[in-house]
């Protein structure tokens, strides 16, 4: 009897997600996804289910180590309104230094898949909303300590913050050039209070 074919989860699952990344669950194939995983069709759908279950497990991995992680990491060890100014300076980064100019994979998926794919749809929502629940909190929490005026609306500035993310990550497709998305980002940072780096 042939022994099963050995591979490592964690590798396949990345392979997935650079290809869902690069073009998009809907546009993505079966057999795109065997070939980049290395596995034949029986060897995905037994470790990984159906195509629809891989991509939300990949999803799932590249939150946990993008979005989920720069939250976490920022909020943790930045003043405020460092920890919004460096939020938007690493999205830039992200959005330059990527060869494939793939953007966001969330803010694809919203594109992509979720208009006629309600539950998808939910997943991405909930993801856009706890990116802007972390605005707002980081807003007040700027309030509080003097860094950002005191006036503005935390809640109504965490929606331009979210819709200026968005916008950011969408342009540095089509449009990554590191000064153009800096310029985008500089007023909101400025109508904060606080001074962008880079300004005089």
């Amino acid at each position: 009897m042939a022994r099963p074919r050995q591979f490592d989860a964690q590798t396949a699952l990345s392979a997935a997600q650079d290809a869902f990344w690069a073009k998009g669950y809907n546009a993505t194939s079966t057999r795109e996804l065997t070939q980049a995983m290395g596995l034949t069709q029986p060897s995905l759908y037994n470790a990984f289910g159906d195509k629809r279950t891989l991509f939300l497990q990949a999803l799932e991995d590249y939150l946990n180590h993008t979005l989920r992680e720069r939250i976490a990491r920022l909020e943790g060890t930045l003043p405020p309104a460092q920890a919004l100014e460096a939020f938007f300076a690493e999205s830039i980064e992200r959005g330059v230094s990527d060869p494939q100019h793939r953007g966001c994979m969330l803010i694809n998926t919203a594109l992509d898949a979720s208009a006629d794919d309600p539950e998808l749809a939910a997943i991405v929502a909930e993801e856009l909303t706890t990116l802007g629940h972390f605005f707002e909190r980081t807003i007040r929490a700027g309030q509080a300590d003097g860094t950002v005026d005191p006036t503005l609306t935390a809640r109504d500035v965490a929606a331009t913050l979210l819709s200026v993310q968005i916008g950011l990550r969408v342009m540095s497709r089509v449009m990554p050039d590191r000064a153009l998305l800096e310029a985008s980002v500089r007023p909101v940072l400025a109508l904060l209070g606080r001074k962008p780096r880079g300004t005089t």
